[in-house]
This record gives structure tokens, sequence and C-alpha cells, in this order.
């Protein structure tokens, strides 16, 4: 599993840190460019997310009709060239244009569904949280790289090296990366993504990544805004509180992930990982009204603790709930929810700080955590499930068309590349033992 997960994780982690990186400065970069204005510089801060939530699901249905790994590239490609123009702007029109571009080159729904292809579904938590775990180190280390690097060379320094990440991710992804093995899904000769909308779960889980990426962006509004207002800290110091609360949040991925799937209590986890949200905002609220500074430190880590409980799951429990013919496209809509989530957290947080204050973004966010709740209590935990890898010596849709009406088969598909049928039944209604021994009679 780590041989195929690693490559793809150093190609998602490259991406993020080129991302994270210029977010301490990039504000600042773009108020310095002459005819600056607020919009303008809201759309530099903000436009890469608005572009990867409109690019993110035709890229993830794309993926689903033609090569993974092609695809990819494509989107790397694309997000090259964009940083390439913004270290190169001369106007802030044109750095406009090359953070929308960024933002267009979308493949974190394609990554994933690269990983849900060639890994296991037993081993998809696992994958997925090594990915997060990876995600969380990039945030770390651009963190403190980006104010340290803007502050010495210049913010174009910081668009250059994404620039020349990304070129070593292509490497990587030709080099190491293998194709996504070719599927066949046989039990619908006419699959459509439309099936995904009568799923709740899937809407559910769409729910969640939006309002998970729109608090946690949200609280990166905050942070700075009440460090430096309320408590006097330099900017420059800002990593202090960033860097031991990130570093906490990882060591809440393993314990997050096996509760999540070995224990299959996967809904107790994100049920634990809101109420970690909204006692942080609690905390946050009290801080800032008392002026304890330790108070806003402890909600920071409580927050960065739920984030890196729900971070690791999600994507895995969404790709249980996709069928393998839609994965692609029902990944890129999971994506695009969280960027929209993102976006609407960084556009509208520091105008509700200004207009309202501190205290109506907390208790907004509160009442939001509690219909979050709710709505968990309605998502089903994936069902008991277990896969059969079968190599096939005859003709596979003989013994799909065999087993499709058996009760308890979730769905079955054929691996073209690696010659075997993937059975997936529910093992609370055919035992292990029954499955086998019907496999045996064919």
């Amino acid at each position: 599993m780590f041989k195929k997960v690693l490559p793809l994780t150093g190609i998602i982690m490259l991406r993020f840190f080129g991302l994270f990186i210029v977010l301490p400065i990039i504000s600042l970069y773009a108020d310095s460019f002459e005819q600056s204005a607020p919009f303008l510089i809201g759309l530099v801060v903000g436009g890469a997310y608005l572009t990867q939530l409109i690019f993110q699901t035709p890229f993830g249905i794309l993926s689903d009709k033609f090569n993974r790994k092609i695809i990819t590239a494509i989107g790397l490609f694309i997000f090259l060239i964009g940083s390439l123009i913004c270290a190169f702007a001369t106007h802030i029109e044109l750095l406009v244009i090359g953070r929308l571009l960024q933002g267009v080159g979308a493949i974190g729904g394609v990554v994933s569904a690269q990983v849900s292809d060639l890994v296991k579904e037993e081993e998809r938590t696992k994958a997925m949280a090594i990915m997060g775990g990876g995600i969380f180190l990039s945030f770390i280390l651009a963190m403190i790289a980006g104010p340290l690097i803007g502050a010495s060379l210049g913010a174009k320094w910081l668009f250059l090296i994404t620039a020349f990440f990304t070129f070593i991710s292509l490497i990587v992804l030709f080099i190491f990366v293998p194709d996504s093995p070719k599927l066949s899904y046989k039990f619908d000769q006419n699959p459509s993504i439309f099936e995904s909308l009568k799923d709740k779960n899937i809407w559910l889980m769409n729910l969640s990544s939006f309002l998970e990426k729109m608090l946690m962006t949200l609280i990166f509004v905050i942070i700075p805004l009440i460090l430096v207002d309320h408590f006097n800290f330099l900017e420059s110091e800002l990593w202090k509180i960033y860097l031991p609360s990130a570093l906490i949040g990882i060591f809440a991925l393993a314990p997050a992930s096996i509760l999540a799937e070995k224990k299959n209590r996967p809904k107790l986890v994100l049920t634990l990982g809101i109420l970690f949200f909204l006692i942080s905002y609690i905390a946050i609220a009290i801080a800032d009204k008392t002026n304890l500074l330790s108070l806003f430190i402890f909600a920071v880590l409580i927050f960065f603790i739920g984030f890196a409980m729900l971070e690791p799951i999600m994507q895995s429990l969404v790709s249980k709930y996709a069928k393998a013919h839609i994965r692609g496209a029902v990944l890129g809509n999971f994506t695009t929810a969280s960027y929209l989530g993102s976006f609407v957290g960084g556009m509208f947080g520091a105008l509700f700080y200004h207009h309202y204050g501190l205290l109506h973004i907390c208790i907004s966010v509160i009442i939001i955590c509690l219909f979050w709740l709710g709505s968990i209590l309605m998502l089903d935990n994936p069902q008991t499930a277990h896969n059969i890898y079968l190599p096939y010596t005859q003709e596979p849709n003989i013994i799909l068309n065999k087993i499709k009406n058996i009760n308890g088969i979730i769905e079955a598909y054929i691996n073209e590349t690696e010659k075997c049928i993937i059975i997936k039944y529910n093992t609370k209604l055919i035992s292990n033992d029954e499955m086998y021994r019907y496999i045996k009679s064919l």
C-alpha cells in the first residue's frame, strides 16, 4: 500500500505547499501593486478557490472517462503555468489571472480517486490518513517558510518555488505513480453520475465537506486578527501558534482513523470532530471577552484536533458510498464542496469580523455546528462490507451475471488491468463463509 500511496501523497503535499506558502503574505503582495483595489485583492486571495470549485467536478468526470494519471498531469501543468504568471506579474490584473489559472488545475478529487483505485478498500482510511498527515506537514512547513522567504526574497519567489515543486510533482507522477487500473462496471450498462444525486449519504458528506473547510478557512482569518489586535502579537510570531497546533492535530489522525475504520464508528468520529469545533468557537468567544491568551491558544489547539479527526476519514467515507464507476465524479463533487467552503470562509470571514464582531461570528458558528450535528444523525454508517478479489479464468461477465441477484451484494466490477473481479458484499446480509462457499460453487 505505502509504495502506491506515498508518491501520490508527495504530489498532493507539494501542491498544497504551493497553495499554503503564499497565504501569510498574499494580501500584502496584492496590495503592493499600483491600482490595487479591495475587490481585486479579494480575487487574488480567493480566486484560486473560486476556479477550483468550478473545475473540480469536470476534472473528476473526465478522470472517470479517461486515464486519471493523464488528467492529473494536465491539472498540474495548468497549475504550473498559473504559478509562473503570478511570479512574473507586473500588474494586479495579471496576478488575478495567474491565481484564477492556478485554481483551474483542480486535481484534488482526481488524486483521491487514484488512491481509491490503487488501494484496497480495507486500507483506504489508512491511505487517506497518510495523505491527511502529509497535507498537515505541508501546512506546517508553509506557515514557517512563507513569511521568512517572502520577507527576505520577495513574494514572487514563493510562486517560483511553487512552480518548481509542481514540475517535480510531474516527474514523480510519470516515474513513480502507476496508471489507475481499468475498471469495467457491469451491473448497469449505462451508468450515470446522476445516481449519486439519489444517495442522501453523499449529499450529507458534501455538506460536511463544505462546512469543515468553511470553518477551517474562517479560523485562519480569525487567528491572526485576534492575536495581532487583541494580544499584540507580531505577524512574524504567528507560526508559534500554528506550529504546535498543527503538530497536536497530527497526533489525532491515527486514533481517529482506527476508530472510524477498524471499529467501524465513522459517525462517532464525525460527531467528536464537530464537537471539538463547537467547543473551540465557544472558547474563542470567551477568550475574546476575557482577554485570556491561554484560553485562546487552547481553543486553537482544540480546533486543530477536531480538524485532524475529520480530515482523514471524510474522503474515505464518501469513496465508500460512491460506486466504482462514478467515484471520480463523486469525489470531484466532494472536493468542489470543500473549495466552496474555503471560498466562503475566506471571502466573508474578514467582512463579518469587521462589520459584526467576533462574538456574532462565534454564535453563528455554534448554531452551524448544532445544525451539522443534527445532519450527521441522518447519515448511515457504511455497510459492513468485505471485498473478494477473484482472478477470472473464464468470461467474467458470466460470473457477474450469476452473482448480481444474490442478496447482500453491494457491487461487483472488473479490474481489467489486474485481470480480477472485485465483489463487494454486506457481511450482515451474507456471511463470509456463505459467500466463499457460493464462489467455490462457481
